[in-house]
Formats: C-alpha cells, structure tokens, sequence
C-alpha cells in the first residue's frame, strides 16, 4: 500500500502532467474569455445593420427550440481562437525551428576509385587518394617505382 501511494504520488508530481494541467486550466480561462469577448462585444457589432442580438436567434419545430444564434457566437469563438493559436502560437513555432533546422547538404556526385575504391568525385581525373590517372575503361595500375635487385 505504502509503495502504491509513493508511486502514485511520482505519477502525479511529473512535470508534464503538471504542464498539461496548467494548459488544461489556461486553456478553459482563455476560452471563457473569448466566448465573453464573442458574445458580449463581437455578436452585438454584427447585430447593427440589422439589429439583430445573435443570442436571442433560435427557431422552434414542434416544440423544440433551436438556439441558432448561440451557435453562430460558438462559431464565432471557435474561429477567433483558432486564429489567435495559429498566428501568435503555432506560425512562431514553426519559424523558430525552421531557423533553428540543420540545412541538409547538397548530395555530391561520387565513384570509387577503380584502384583503391575510394570515393571521388565523378569529374576527377586523378584520384586524390592514390594519384591514379583515371580514365573512362579503367587501365592496370602502373607502378612508378622501379623494382629492387
């Protein structure tokens, strides 16, 4: 029992469950506050040409009542966060790791030496490892030095 409690409390005290908890509470604070902002200020400016408050919008079939206007400031809501993640959350984020990305290097053109098997690059004409002169049909390797007697 003591073991359980000790690891539950490990469980609980991890950084990213705390993290994700702080996001989670954030998270609905901000919402309620768009929604207010939404309903309250938003709605009301695009009920003025018509005068129309969008939260007293609804129909009504056989009984049931179809709040269409609390819908459409949901809607409203909806998108305004969306916007304020995507421009002032995920567009910075994106930009700080494409800076910060290693640029991948341009593939060279390579072939092995048909003497040594090292790697050249394809316009050589000598080898750099092992001076070779390199043609198109590959010759025997010619010694330049002169045998011992």
């Amino acid at each position: 029992m003591k073991q359980s409690l000790s690891d539950f409390k490990a469980f609980i005290l991890r950084g990213n469950l705390v993290d994700l908890a702080v996001a989670v509470v954030i998270g609905a604070a901000f919402s309620g506050v768009i929604t207010a902002f939404v309903s309250d200020i938003i709605t009301p400016l695009l009920g003025i040409p018509g005068k129309v408050d969008f939260s007293s919008v609804y129909f009504t079939i056989h009984g049931s009542v179809f709040r269409i206007g609390l819908f459409i400031n949901a809607l409203i809501a909806f998108v305004i966060i969306a916007a304020v993640l995507f421009f002032f959350v995920i567009k910075p984020v994106n930009a700080l790791l494409e800076r910060f990305k290693p640029t991948p290097e341009a593939p060279t053109e390579t072939k092995d030496c048909p003497y040594c098997l090292s790697s050249i690059p394809v316009k050589a004409t000598r080898c750099a490892f092992c001076t070779s002169q390199l043609t198109d049909a590959p010759a025997k390797a010619i010694s330049t030095t002169k045998p011992k007697p």
